[in-house]
């Protein structure tokens, strides 16, 4: 929500930048004013209007560059939000999946019993030797 009100002050002090901007007279106004179009000058007064706009568009610069500092702050950290709508977390919750266990884990009434072991040859059991393919000499 605050990134919202944050990005429509942005949007309104850009387009106020822009506007003011628009509205003042270039440098090279004053040059034309010896030809006869110093009139233009008188609408916002003796003095004009640079000292206002000025004033005024320097302010919005500020507005909107305090406002990009926050934006790129607010965007830079990680979002802490838990996933639900507006009035809370939502009332179907979805519980991790519970991990399989073994049956001997399992509770049960018959005790756990070992796993039967492989059957070793005995020492007394003799093995022939694998047929070689090499000629007998």
């Amino acid at each position: 929500m605050l990134r919202t009100v944050l990005t429509m002050i942005q949007v309104f002090a850009s387009l106020a930048i822009v506007a003011l901007v628009l509205l003042q007279r270039g440098r090279g106004a004053d040059a034309g004013a010896g030809f006869g179009a110093g009139a233009s000058g008188s609408v916002f007064g003796a003095r004009g209007a640079t000292t206002g706009l000025s004033r005024s568009t320097a302010v919005f610069a500020a507005i909107f560059m305090i406002n990009s500092l926050a934006l790129a702050w607010l965007g830079t950290r990680p979002s802490t939000m838990a996933p639900g709508g507006l009035i809370g977390p939502s009332a179907t919750t979805v519980e991790p999946a519970a991990t399989v266990s073994s049956p001997a884990t399992l509770e049960s009434p018959v005790p756990a019993q070992p796993a039967p072991e492989a059957a070793v040859p005995q020492a007394d059991t003799v093995v022939p030797p694998a047929p070689s393919n090499a000629p007998a000499p």
